[in-house]
């Protein structure tokens, strides 16, 4: 199954809020929605979404933080913020699609790309993907780094 992932566009609010619900979104929707509209359109921030036959069934954002300040390019960070697939297209390879686009982009602009994960809900994913979590100070959220 391949999906298409895309640049998420302002237009896709309404079918996007739910899968933003679904993966936990802790604000109202109309202030989500107004951070949504605002995040698009900031060149530090990737929101991508994966449809199917038209329905979004999935989305992923990341953002660079810029240059480092002692570093400069060479400690330029971005953070992978979420990679989520409706439940119902799970295990279909959508998630992979996300998640190369998400290491896409950020091989082009950043030297790291840092995560964190859920040791039993998404842990796994990305392990199945090749990438190892390192123990941090949250021992349920194995972090992971991606050296551009």
């Amino acid at each position: 199954m391949t999906a298409r992932v895309r640049q998420a566009r302002s237009h896709d609010w309404p079918e996007l809020w739910p899968l933003l619900v679904g993966m936990g979104a802790r604000d109202g929707e109309e202030s989500s929605r107004e951070r949504f509209v605002r995040l698009t359109s900031n060149p530090f921030w990737l929101i991508v979404v994966a449809s199917d036959e038209g329905r979004l069934i999935g989305y992923a954002a990341a953002q660079d933080y810029g240059d480092h300040l002692r570093g400069g390019k060479e400690g330029r960070v971005a953070r992978l913020h979420d990679v989520y697939v409706s439940p119902d297209r799970r295990s279909t390879g959508v998630g992979r699609q996300l998640m190369e686009a998400v290491v896409g982009w950020a091989s082009s602009r950043v030297r790291f790309l840092h995560w964190q994960a859920h040791e039993r809900r998404s842990a796994p994913f990305y392990e199945r993907l090749g990438y190892r979590g390192e123990p941090c100070p949250q021992p349920d959220y194995p972090e992971f780094e991606i050296k551009f």
